[in-house]
């Protein structure tokens, strides 16, 4: 008899193969003290020193030595043609495995993500962009408040997700309705509806049998607080979902407590919700960063431990988004240059003037960049992700910063697709719902992509033009309709470090000019006319460019 458990950590992932139905009913708790990872014949094999919460005493586990041995390699051929559902990314970053450790044939069959691996250029393909491009998993990537509100639906048992989020993007079925490839696109998850005199997207239930869920601490109820993570993210609906339709919730912890031994007030799901609780004493905090009881809010840094922004041409653009804002807006921020903003703030003595929003929940503090990104130091509170979006998609911030790769003629952004090394880039993750109402949207990025740029306190100059311009005449992938946009009043700048252009009903205009740059030869020559200069447009103060503080809120 096979003792079967498949369990992917979320931090640090490995997979133990097998599958759950076998085993689920009888045991409770797994303490797994510590473990290996073996390469043999049939495939690896993970070995651990465990203890068993439970009346189940497992063929394959052997209480004399201690020594568990899960899965029998790749031989078992089991489990088969899962489909993966992940809001946001699932432990991947720069090369650190996440969904990675599923990508094989036979295995995954389709994936919903919000996001997906990405890393540099010079780093290899991951194994599940590689079945993506080559077609061997039907790939989806949908906006992650969508994911979330699916969740929400499926377990209340109500149709599917109805919302105008997406509209005139590519999780809008008139484009390629969130497929990422022809596998995808044979088997459509989303339909264009009409409801009450309005056009809707409309999502389908898709119901999952197991939900992975990581915390902290659990009772020995299955209890499950969240002190030391950085984010509650969505564990709750998911455990819902899941229960709701008789499925199995599996939490990994770093420890397990008495039961009553944990504030009610502190315990964000319910142990009536959980399975199986899984212990690794050692789990990291991000994907690859040990605890800080800083991200968790136990304790608050001071505000020059951070570091600044670093002096360069990035930091130009940062600064121009940054001055977009006033004391006391709240804002939202994504990855990119746009992470840099807050930093500029730091560095002109007002941490706290504006408040950030981040999907992953975090309220006020500073926003971390790196593996750390989408976790905050000094935070106000953490909001669950599900109704973080909820605060997204009803445009209540001021404004937004976010980052792009491309800009064209339509005032369209793509941030979720190359086609030549689509790993470059994670997907959309909250980009589509964040945009899709927003009041301000204020886009940052290079205008072209490998221009040689010489910067000084008098001003910038283009010493080499770039390999292309990023002003192109039709984006590969809409994340962000510029045609909506009008169609919503949206007030929408693109800041680069050449100008600063207005979406206007002509297209891109730029209105604001850097010391140094020649409008005719920097601008319109070299994005083949697709901008135009306005009459009236004015340059930009030196102070931006200065390795000093620009005098933000001055």
């Amino acid at each position: 008899m096979q003792f079967d458990l498949a369990l992917v950590d979320l931090v640090r992932p490995y997979l133990l193969r097998g599958e759950t139905t076998a085993w689920h009913a009888a045991l409770s708790v797994i303490y797994v003290e510590s473990y290996q990872t073996a390469a043999s014949a049939d495939g690896t094999v993970i070995r651990g020193i465990a203890r068993f919460s439970g009346n189940v005493d497992p063929p394959s586990f052997d209480p004399t030595t201690g020594t568990l041995r899960v899965g029998a390699g790749n031989t078992e051929g089991h489990p088969r043609n899962l489909t993966s559902i992940h809001p946001i990314a699932a432990g991947d970053m720069y090369g650190v495995k996440g969904v990675d450790h599923i990508a094989r044939d036979g295995l995954l069959t389709r994936i919903l993500g919000g996001s997906y691996p990405s890393g540099p250029s010079s780093m290899p393909m991951p194994d599940i962009w590689r079945m993506i491009v080559e077609n061997r998993v039907a790939a989806y990537n949908v906006p992650s408040g969508i994911l979330f509100d699916m969740h929400r639906e499926a377990a209340a048992n109500r149709p599917g997700v109805l919302t105008k989020v997406g509209l005139k993007t590519f999780a809008d079925p008139i484009r390629q309705g969130c497929a990422m490839n022809d596998m995808a696109a044979g088997a459509p998850i989303v339909n264009r509806v009409e409801f009450m005199g309005d056009t809707w997207l409309h999502f389908p239930n898709i119901i999952p049998t197991v939900a992975i869920l990581r915390a902290t601490t659990a009772d020995e109820h299955g209890n499950l607080t969240y002190e030391h993570e950085g984010a509650y993210l969505g564990g709750l609906e998911q455990a819902i979902c899941v229960r709701n339709h008789g499925g199995l919730v599996i939490a990994q912890v770093s420890r397990v407590t008495k039961r009553g031994s944990l504030r009610p007030h502190d315990v964000r799901v319910p142990g009536h919700l959980v399975d199986v609780i899984v212990i690794d004493p050692d789990q990291k905090q991000t994907c690859e960063t040990p605890y800080d009881p800083a991200i968790s809010g136990q304790v608050m840094r001071p505000w020059n431990s951070f570091t600044l922004a670093e002096h360069g041409v990035e930091k130009v653009i940062a600064r121009r988004a940054a001055m977009e804002l006033k004391p006391g807006m709240t804002a939202n921020l994504g990855f990119g240059i746009s992470a840099m903003v807050p930093r500029i703030l730091l560095e002109e003595g007002h941490p706290e003037a504006v408040t950030w929003v981040i999907e992953q929940g975090a309220v006020g503090g500073m926003p971390l960049t790196g593996f750390a990104f989408g976790c905050a130091s000094n935070a106000d509170a953490f909001v669950p992700s599900p109704q973080q979006f909820i605060y997204f998609q009803g445009a209540g911030f001021d404004m937004s910063f976010l980052s792009f790769l491309e800009v064209d003629v339509e005032g369209n952004v793509n941030v979720s697709k190359l086609g030549k090394k689509p790993y470059l880039t994670a997907g959309c993750g909250g980009f589509v719902d964040i945009t899709a109402h927003a009041r301000k949207v204020v886009f940052s990025g290079w205008f072209e992509a490998g221009a040689q740029i010489e910067l000084t306190d008098e001003g910038l100059k283009v010493v080499t033009p770039g390999k292309f311009t990023k002003m192109v005449e039709a984006v590969e992938h809409v994340t962000f309709s510029g045609e909506r946009a009008r169609e919503q009043g949206q007030d929408v700048l693109y800041v680069t470090e050449r100008c600063v252009m207005r979406l206007g009903d002509s297209g891109l205009v730029a209105i604001e000019i850097m010391p140094g740059i020649d409008p005719q030869r920097d601008i319109v020559a070299a994005s083949s006319g697709r901008v135009s200069v306005a009459p009236g447009a004015i340059t930009l103060p030196l102070s931006l460019l200065r390795d000093a503080p620009m005098g933000w809120g001055a």
